[in-house]
């Protein structure tokens, strides 16, 4: 069945609601107007107020509500309506979503999946545009998934709901609409902590996640009529990462580039080098480059294009690097 990503998303939570009824969907907008993109539409009026339920504008509230919904044995499924209204909610996830597993021994757990949309490219208000999961991706305990098609959408949603660790789901939200793609309609998961090779190449490896992986490609698209084959590696999980699919990639191609938007500074980016550096140093013929977004807040509308990481740039890092 051909879905987009936010059908792709609507659907999973339909049906894993379906699946166990312990599921409840909180958030603010998220019942009767089924969600600021809709990724909850249909869902009010399937399960009722009870399931689905349309929360105060206080993020902080919203999480604290499911930590204890988890304590009673439910299954939440927050939605924060955009990352960079996230914040106000972070001491909540820090101090208890992160560690209460930990800080009762083992004695409960936080089955809990925090779904957002976040990401720039759509030209949106301020506040609107936040890639910060490096922040999250720091903090013990929290498991970070990003999609970036329909399909992996639907089997990575599954497959968090069902986890027993507390989950950040953040969801592209320039890819909610971007492309349609065949979805199975059962139910499936695909694996949490895994990266998957979206393209096979032999002289360079990309490591890229979310709405770079689109970019990513069309920069391989342009640098094979170069005649150099990139390798693309899609994170998926990005904390806990998958350090040995890069690994085992860079080793077998020689050289490596991060894509991300997220500001360089202290970003994924780095820490995704550093695992290189430390693995496979031996195997390098250049340094790790990184193509991502700049050090300053994501800029309003007309400014965006210029921060925004393209194929363009992407394009010119791999050339420079292939220099080396």
């Amino acid at each position: 069945m051909n879905m987009t990503m936010v059908q792709a998303i609507n659907r999973t939570l339909a049906q894993e609601m379906e699946r166990d009824d312990r599921i409840i969907i909180l958030g603010e907008d998220v019942g009767r107007d089924g969600g600021v993109f809709r990724a909850t539409d249909g869902l009010f009026e399937a399960f009722g107020p009870e399931r689905v339920i349309d929360t105060p504008l206080a993020e902080s509230a919203i999480i604290g509500a499911s930590i204890g919904m988890t304590a009673l044995g439910l299954r939440p499924v927050p939605e924060i309506q955009f990352m960079g209204f996230i914040y106000p909610a972070f001491n909540q996830i820090i101090s208890h979503v992160a560690r209460l597993r930990n800080r009762t021994r083992g004695r409960f757990t936080v089955p809990l999946t925090i779904r957002t949309p976040y990401g720039a490219g759509v030209k949106a208000l301020e506040h609107h545009s936040e890639s910060t999961e490096a922040l999250f991706c720091q903090v013990p305990g929290l498991t970070v998934v990003v999609p970036s098609s329909p399909y992996d959408a639907k089997g990575l949603l599954a497959a968090s709901i069902r986890s027993e660790d507390p989950v950040i789901f953040l969801e592209p939200t320039k890819l909610y609409r971007a492309e349609k793609q065949d979805v199975p309609e059962d139910p499936y998961e695909l694996p949490l902590r895994r990266a998957a090779v979206v393209r096979e190449g032999k002289d360079l490896t990309v490591v890229a996640w979310g709405a770079m992986i689109p970019v990513a490609r069309k920069a391989a698209e342009a640098a094979a009529a170069d005649g150099v084959e990139i390798e693309i590696i899609d994170l998926r999980t990005l904390c806990p990462m998958d350090r040995d699919t890069i690994v085992a990639s860079v080793k077998r191609t020689g050289r490596a580039m991060v894509v991300h938007e997220a500001p360089k500074t202290c970003g994924l980016g780095a820490e995704i080098a550093a695992t290189i550096g430390e693995r496979a140093l031996l195997s390098l013929n250049g340094p790790v480059l990184r193509v991502t977004g700049h050090d300053i807040t994501v800029p309003l509308p007309k400014s965006e294009d210029h921060y925004y990481p393209g194929p363009e740039r992407v394009l010119r890092a791999v050339r420079q690097l292939m220099e080396y």
